[in-house]
This record gives C-alpha cells, structure tokens and sequence, in this order.
C-alpha cells in the first residue's frame, strides 16, 4: 500500500510539514508513504494548458495519485481556507472529467494551525473540495490548534491528539483495504 501526502504549506520545516511527517510515523508496517515536493512549481490549473504535452509536474501530479492508494491532505489555513496550491492540485488531479487520477482515491485531512481553532475551515473546505473532485473522502479530520508548542521530537506532545492522529492514519488504510476487498 501506499499513501502520497499533498503538504499545503511551501515552507520546508512548516508546522504542517512537521504534522506530516507525525502522521507518517503511524503508518502501520509495509505501508509505504512519498511526500509529493512539486505543488510549487506546479502551474495554475488552465484548460489551456490541460492539453498534451501536459506541463511535466501536473503530468507527474496525476501520475503519483493515480499510483497512490490513498491521498493524505495536510493544510494550513490562509484567509480561511486551504492555500492555493493546494486547490490547485486538487483541480489538476480532478480531470480530465469522468477519468481523472483522483477519483475514488481514498483521502483524509489534516491541519495546523498557530490559531486555536486548528484550521477549521481550511480542513472543512478541503473535505468539500475533495468530495466535489471525487475522492473517497473521510470526512472526520484531525486537526491541531495553537500548533508552535504543539510538537515535541516530532511527535504531538498531546496524546489525546496523537491518538487522534494515529486513529485517522489507520482508518485510511483500512478504507484502502475495503476498497480492495469489495
């Protein structure tokens, strides 16, 4: 099995990045995992460009969702929503329509955030956006409020978070295992 993580923050040692890589370290044994390093670069979504030659990062977007098993969506919360890489990955991965890399993909979500409120809106708009492009979408989140003092060695120093963590990292592979099964 393996999972691909879209990191929504483009900075290198960001408090989603250190969410990530949190999560990654509760991937059950033989589950395989690849932080994808390219929505920077990653041109806004035109149908105009949405031709072949697709631009090479958007063809290896699709091509790394369309080898995942399931998708991992780790976001900030700018202005109240999840960043525009982001959302632009999801719209490039969304087509073309009726055969895109995204649907069905199982997906789960998570944030932090400085803000107490964990990135709430950011994690709901990111379940909806999602949904609408057609992943298979866990709908419960996981998200960690006031995240500066939230990390310690790695790991989230709230075990009730990290439990919470863990529980939404094993759910998603469960939900690839169903899908498998069925």
């Amino acid at each position: 099995m393996h999972v691909l993580v879209l990191v929504g923050s483009l900075r290198s040692n960001s408090l989603n990045r250190r969410l990530a890589d949190a999560a990654l370290d509760h991937l059950p044994e033989g589950v395989a995992a690849t932080v994808s390093d390219g929505l920077a670069d990653l041109p806004h979504y035109s149908q105009d460009l949405d031709v072949e030659p697709l631009p090479r990062v958007a063809a290896e977007l699709r091509a790394a969702i369309g080898a995942a098993d399931a998708l991992l969506l780790v976001t900030p919360e700018y202005n109240g929503s999840l960043p525009s890489a982001l959302k632009n990955a999801i719209d490039w991965a969304s087509r073309p329509r009726g055969a895109s890399a995204i649907a069905g993909t199982p997906a789960a979500v998570l944030a932090a955030s400085g803000s107490p409120r964990a990135a709430q809106w950011a994690r709901e708009d990111a379940v909806r956006v999602l949904t609408v492009a057609g992943a298979d979408v866990i709908e419960d989140t996981v998200g960690v409020g006031s995240a500066f003092d939230a990390f310690v060695d790695g790991r989230l120093s709230d075990d009730a978070l990290d439990t919470a963590l863990r529980g939404l990292v094993t759910r998603l592979t469960h939900e690839v295992e169903a899908a498998r099964a069925a």
